[in-house]
């Protein structure tokens, strides 16, 4: 039973940092992508960036220079490091996950990020 479980949200004032972890069972991690999504409310949900198996990442405009993907294969686990953080970014963030970028069919519950202004 493939399970991905995102931690490490809260409230946080703008400015702030959070880091959010995202832990895998069930899927061979180290073959697999990794990519953060996040939904505010009353809006789609919004690809924030990726990781490959080998560690190429990629970041939306919105989030880039601010935000950073990185995983650790042993831990079987995603990580996503937001720093200066803006009310903008409060949202629900998910996990996704998959064998490639074309099946990224895994998700997790989501974890809420607050940020206050």
């Amino acid at each position: 039973q493939v399970q991905l479980v995102e931690s490490g949200g809260g409230l946080v004032q703008n400015g702030g940092s959070l880091r959010l972890s995202c832990q895998a069972s069930g899927i061979s991690f180290s073959i697999y992508v990794l990519a953060w999504y996040r939904q505010a409310p009353g809006k789609q949900r919004e690809f924030i960036g990726s990781i490959t198996a080998g560690r190429s990442t990629n970041y939306s405009d919105s989030v880039k220079g601010r935000f950073t993907i990185s995983r650790d294969n042993a831990k079987e686990t995603v990580y996503l490091q937001m720093n200066s953080l803006k009310p903008e970014d409060t949202a629900v963030y998910y996990c996704n996950g998959g064998r490639s970028i074309a099946t990224m069919r895994y998700w997790g519950q989501g974890t809420q990020v607050t940020v206050s202004s």
